[in-house]
């Protein structure tokens, strides 16, 4: 199959793997892998792709592999990852494969300063690049940009944010302190706001979206960060491998021992907060000796340092300190930031117990008495006030007795516990704000132009057990995923719809409907966790029982039973579900959800911190409690929601993205193990599928990706363009500009309104965008000096015209001079014709006086009289002539003379013929007799002629009328089955959704799968998988309609390989078994062709193995149902012949139209074709025969290609031999016998027979 070309096949870990196709199945194909000991194995049909010839090589931009498929941009992300090449483009969007280590120069001062002002595609692949091409986006669009950097934890995501920003205050600042304070500012927000997780040492437990301002003149004036959903349940409890906030170790680590003495820190497995998790730091060999023992926990002591390239508690808290000091803030400052940090700490060191009192309350222990004194100096405090707030509430009565009176409630050790856990958390996440406050004052700005944003987000998460924080972060992750596909995909569509540029329909998974799942009014599960806590007793169980209960049938809920991971069977209903989301399965355990959705705190607790004696700590509550209403903490617990404000948040942000540009950086994690150049394929294939990069490379087949209006380029050129250059239409002004710079025309495209680049060209578009104005007018003068040019050939062609209308002036004179000659000529032998006419007539009566004499001189007896009177007739008619000739006579008087002289003659010679009468007459018989002996040929030639006509007009009258017998039939069986018809519409539009649902629901079980795959620590964990079939291949509706009617038959021949089935059509002799066999060949033929044409060449026209008049017949009229067997072996008998015109789309635009016209034959065997020709003008006839070339010949059955309803395409059996001995048939399918290469047919019998 395919002269042994590799083709990529499913892997399970590498995600491809190269093979050859061996064999093609009912509805998958065999592949033998090219690994040597590598066992055949079945692979669906859609999941194999053709490699590109050198599998080796490697491409800096995807849309330039010959093959855009899956398997060709994994192979070339894995080629480029080997060579540490960790960019990639596709089209203008970036893959960054995070190396895990520091690659040389590659965000070196010199590489910043090599892609300033750059087109894409002229430097190798870079986060440089886009930045570079966002700012200039900016600069000549005057639209605000943004870029969203996205990917799963640990993929780099925080990195390239960073490099983005560096870039562009570098490149384009001011060269002032404002540009270092901007990329300053991150390593504090990193401490703040990142920790190490099981997938990530330094993940952004926030999200933020930097914006870089801009004045009128495009140099940076200023920045903004807004930050969104900040992970406050990590502040109390972190899993076993985890940390928390990187603050609170670099503290314990880095603060001089005069800090460390006044916060009294100690080693972190000292403090609650951090000993649940991970206590060791992140140092070098160098930091870690460094670091003081006594602040080393015994973790740490026992199993080292972590070591990651970009992390150092110690030089980090040195690092941080300086960044503080760069971006403005004082030594007080940083004092009054890492006091509260440490009063935090001191917070969680605070237990409780029963209290011995009636009141069922609780009591701080005795051992934490010196750790209330320390948080409580901290925070400002004073520490009987923060005793009473921790151990009771207050609550103002509405009702009953006095309104206002304040009751004290005391609280169970439980409740004590969470309400200091909630001030933690209250406390540290204010400062967090606060943080991000002076991170913004430190980068003001008075006005702006315009703005590049830069999103990094926290990505898509799945773990063992996920929470609230991963239902928000996974939830958001939806929204930008739909943001993608609605700029990337759906908008680009649609634009290619309304230019008119004819580009394929690419389809993408709709993740609308989970998005409804978790925002929808009433019914979304935010709108119902916000209901279950606004009630009195609010719960968990209550709330994820609503949950179920609301979306019993929906397909992206379900329950942790059906989840993939053994360790999410034990989780009840009430206790979790799953959603599908776009990268997978996710199982949430709702245990504190409600508790986490509520982001206040008890009126105790806000009215201490709010009086404390700390400024500090006084102005970080000050801002919340002067916009709320104190009313609102009557009763109970005050309520207010971090679910519906982090949505009111995201569609903010995400309007903000609408109305900008936008590029994407798309990174990929390359391995679970965070280690460099270790490649697991099957995992980035699956985040690439996920982000939308397959989507995309489908639509850059024959997309665009960069375009701009015809006015804009226009109104960018005009001031520089010379007065006549400006009356130019802004159209015809862009198609001279584009040939003034030489482009080719199959790399852009106009549509109505603007010009759109094929992917790859974005050099070409650059180069015309740049909007500086030296570059701007040597574009001027290159349109201007090729409008001379056209000018200057339109002249010559102009000179011609006027040598050719010379030249037709004079042909003119000419044919006027022949014309008057002609009617001169005319107008004189009109008044000589009756003498001229006469005297023709006597001329040629004297030219018969030869036959007289003749005659005479053949005569016996009378010679001598006669020759006397034939000379006197002679005499007669020249006299006669000399009189027409000198006299001016009459027609009459001629004609009267002319007659006499013809009686004269006539009697002369009837003497004669008298005398000869005997020898003339047996002369005129003999020849009477040949004449009739012709004629008698002559009538039967034409008889038998004029009866093969006949014939032939009887059998084409015969296939006429049954071609109208069977129109007629065919519409009388319509008609009948039209009620049935209208009801199998409705039938199969239910299915094809149904259809449509469960491939749907098999590629989300396909992600859900390797989502659990990624999160097993083994496969041992993992649920085997139910109801598949041993090669677990997805079937369409046509396959399923196939196996179905096969089920009905007598032979069942889905797993016979395809070279069984060719055997056995050569060889069977059982009629209804060579039917099948047939009937599923052929279909077999039409699923490989199917694929070949999705997975042709890019830029290449389909294979035509018939004319596109029988293609589309057959593509839009739907295969017809399976013939009954009787009518099937009736079919095997019949032989049809068929001729129509065919062009090859190759030859369609190279010669003439009247040199194009070429002719298709084929010889029907039954229902299937047994030999083909093509004719075309100048070329050597191509003959085909069954079996020796199949993969060339027409696919399709008789029926399907409507051959036999098309008038005047069916030709005699006479005409196609007759043409096919001529074109060498005969010798072809001889020696394709002698060969044993074609497959039985009448063509092979006959031709056999001929032969004995």
């Amino acid at each position: 199959m395919e002269d042994g070309k590799p083709v990529w096949a499913p892997h399970p870990a590498d995600g491809f793997q190269l093979g050859t196709i061996v064999d093609i199945g009912a509805d998958s194909l065999t592949i033998e892998p090219l690994k040597r000991g590598g066992k055949t194995f079945l692979a669906a049909v859609n999941q194999v792709f053709p490699a590109e010839d050198d599998v080796n090589k490697h491409v800096e931009d995807n849309c330039s592999l010959m093959y855009l498929n899956e398997a060709t941009l994994l192979n070339n992300v894995r080629v480029r990852y080997s060579k540490d090449k960790i960019y990639t483009f596709v089209a203008n969007i970036l893959i960054a494969v995070n190396p895990y280590y520091d690659i040389p120069k590659l965000y070196a001062p010199d590489t910043i300063r090599q892609y300033r002002g750059r087109s894409l595609g002229t430097l190798p692949p870079h986060v440089y690049a886009i930045a570079d091409k966002a700012y200039r986006d900016m600069k000549v669009l005057k639209l605000s940009q943004s870029i969203i950097v996205s990917g799963e934890s640990g993929a780099g995501k925080t990195e390239n944010t960073k490099f983005v920003l560096r870039y562009l205050t570098t490149s384009y600042g001011t060269g002032q302190d404002i540009d270092e304070r901007i990329v300053e500012a991150n390593p504090l927000l990193e401490a703040f706001g990142n920790a190490k997780t099981v997938r990530n040492n330094n993940s952004s437990r926030f999200g933020k979206f930097v914006e870089i301002h801009f004045s009128e003149k495009n140099a940076v004036v200023g920045g903004f960060v807004s930050h969104y959903l900040l992970e406050k349940s990590r502040i109390c409890r972190q899993g076993p491998e985890e940390r928390n906030y990187h603050i609170f170790y670099r503290l314990c680590a880095g603060a001089p021992e005069d800090a460390r003495l006044r916060l009294h820190l100690g080693p972190p497995d000292t403090f609650r907060y951090l000993n649940r998790g991970c206590t060791r730091f992140f140092a070098t060999k160098e930091t870690d000796q460094r670091i003081p023992q006594n602040r080393k926990s015994p973790e740490h002591l026992k199993g080292g340092a972590l070591r990651d390239p970009l992390l150092d508690d110690l030089g980090d808290y040195t690092r941080m300190c300086d960044a503080m000091k760069k971006i403005g803030l004082d030594d007080g400052e940083k004092r009054d930031l890492f006091r509260v940090v440490a009063g935090v700490l001191h917070l969680g060191n605070i237990d409780f117990e029963e209290a011995g009192s009636t009141s069922g309350g609780c009591a701080i222990r005795n051992q934490s008495g010196q750790t209330l004194e320390v948080c409580a100096e901290l925070l400002g405090l004073e520490e009987e006030d923060l005793r009473v707030s921790l151990t009771s509430r207050v609550m103002l009565t509405t009702a009953g007795g006095a309104k206002g009176t304040v009751i004290k409630v005391p609280l169970k050790v439980e409740q004590a516990n969470n309400a200091r856990d909630a001030l933690a958390k209250a406390v540290y996440s204010r400062l967090f704000d606060h943080v991000v406050t002076r991170v913004n004052q430190c980068f003001p700005f008075q006005a702006s132009a315009n703005f590049i944003g830069v999103l990094d987000i926290a990505g898509f998460e799945y773990f063992e057990h996920n929470s609230f924080e991963q239902f928000c972060i996974n939830y958001c992750n939806e929204k930008l995923q739909q943001f993608f596909n609605e700029r990337i995909l759906k908008e680009e569509q649609e634009l290619y719809q309304r230019e008119g540029l004819g580009v394929n329909e690419v389809h993408y998974v709709d993740n609308q409907d989970c998005i409804d799942l978790v925002e929808a009014k009433l019914l979304g599960i935010l709108d119902i966790l916000d209901e279950e806590n606004r009630l009195p007793q609010p719960s968990d169980q209550h709330f994820t029982d609503a949950v179920h209960s609301k979306h019993k049938e929906h397909f992206r809920l379900t329950i942790p039973r059906k989840s993939k991971l053994a360790v999410h069977r034990n989780v009840r209903d009430d206790e979790g579900f799953i959603i599908r989301h776009f990268a997978g399965a996710v199982c949430y355990e709702t245990t504190k959800f409600v508790e986490k959705n509520n982001d206040a705190l008890h009126l105790s607790l806000e009215v201490l911190v709010s009086e404390s004696r700390d400024a500090f700590v006084r102005e970080l509550f000050e801002n919340a409690n002067s916009s709320r209403d104190a009313r609102q903490k009557a009763g109970k617990l005050s309520f207010i929601s971090v679910g519906n404000k982090f949505k009111t948040q995201l569609n903010i942000l995400l309007e903000k993205l609408r109305s900008t540009g936008s590029s994407f950086v798309r990174c990929i994690k390359p391995n679970l193990k965070m280690v460099s150049h270790q490649f697991e394929g099957a995992q980035i294939l699956s985040q690439l599928q996920c982000s939308g990069m397959v989507s995309v490379l489908d639509l850059m087949q024959g997309g665009f990706p960069s375009r701009a209006p015809f006015h804009e380029l226009y109104n960018m050129y005009q001031k520089y363009m010379p007065p006549k250059l400006t009356r130019l239409d802004p159209r015809l002004f862009c198609k001279a500009l584009f040939k003034a710079l030489g482009l080719d025309d199959r790399d852009y495209k106009f549509g109505l309104t603007k010009v759109f680049f094929r992917p790859g060209k974005f050099a070409e578009f650059d180069q015309i965008m740049k909007s500086d104005p030296d570059h701007l007018a040597a574009l001027v003068k290159k349109v201007n000096k090729w409008l001379i040019h056209s000018r200057w050939k339109k002249v010559q062609w102009g000179s011609l015209s006027v040598v050719k209308l010379k030249n037709k002036i004079l042909y003119r004179a000419g044919a006027c001079i022949t014309m008057q000659k002609t009617v001169r000529m005319w107008l004189c032998r009109r008044k000589h014709k009756p003498r001229i006419d006469g005297l023709v007539k006597v001329r040629n009566l004297k030219n018969r006086m030869d036959r007289f004499n003749e005659v005479v001189g053949g005569l016996k007896e009378g010679k001598q009289e006669m020759s006397r009177q034939v000379q006197d007739l002679e005499t007669a008619i020249d006299a006669l002539m000399l009189k027409i000739k000198n006299t001016h006579m009459t027609r009459i008087d001629i004609d009267h003379e002319f007659r006499a002289l013809v009686s004269q003659s006539e009697q002369l010679l009837t003497a004669m013929q008298n005398k000869k009468k005997e020898e003339e007459e047996r002369e005129r018989l003999r020849r009477i007799q040949e004449e009739m002996e012709r004629e008698r040929q002559r009538r039967e030639e034409e008889e038998r002629r004029h009866l093969q006509e006949e014939e032939e007009r009887r059998l084409k009258a015969e296939m006429e009328m049954k071609r109208k017998q069977e129109e007629e039939e065919r519409k009388r069986r319509e008609e009948e089955e039209k009620r049935i018809q209208e009801e199998m519409e409705l039938q199969l539009q239910v299915e094809r959704e149904e259809e449509a649902s469960r491939q749907a629901v098999l590629e989300q079980e396909r992600r859900d799968r390797e989502l659990a795959l990624r999160i097993a620590a083994s496969e041992a964990e993992l649920i085997p998988e139910e109801g598949l079939n041993d090669s677990g291949l997805r079937r369409g509706p046509q396959v399923q309609a196939s196996k179905a009617a096969a089920a009905a038959r007598k032979h069942e021949l889905s797993k016979w390989k395809y070279a069984e089935l060719r055997d056995a059509i050569n060889t069977s002799c059982d009629i209804e078994l060579l039917a099948s066999c047939r009937e599923e060949f052929h279909r077999r033929l039409k699923v490989y062709h199917a694929w070949k044409s999705r997975n042709r060449k890019r830029n290449t026209e389909a294979e035509q193995r018939a004319p596109k008049s029988v293609t589309d017949y057959a593509q839009q009229n739907a295969a017809p149902p399976i013939p009954a067997r009787q009518y099937e072996v009736a079919m095997s008998r019949q032989q049809r012949y068929f001729r129509i015109p065919f062009i090859r789309p190759g030859d369609q635009f190279k010669d003439p139209p009247s040199k194009k016209k070429g002719w298709w034959y084929a010889h029907f065997d039954g229902p299937w074709i047994a030999r083909q020709m093509e004719l075309h003008p100048d070329k050597h006839p191509i003959l085909l025969v069954a079996g020796k070339d199949d993969m060339d010949m027409c696919e399709l059955s008789l029926e399907e290609t409507g051959l036999s309803r098309k008038r005047g395409a069916e030709i005699l059996p006479r005409q196609f031999e007759e043409i096919w001995e001529r074109c060498g048939g005969v010798q072809y399918l001889r020696s394709a016998i002698e060969s044993r290469q074609a497959r039985p047919t009448y063509a092979t019998a006959m031709l056999q027979g001929m032969f004995k």
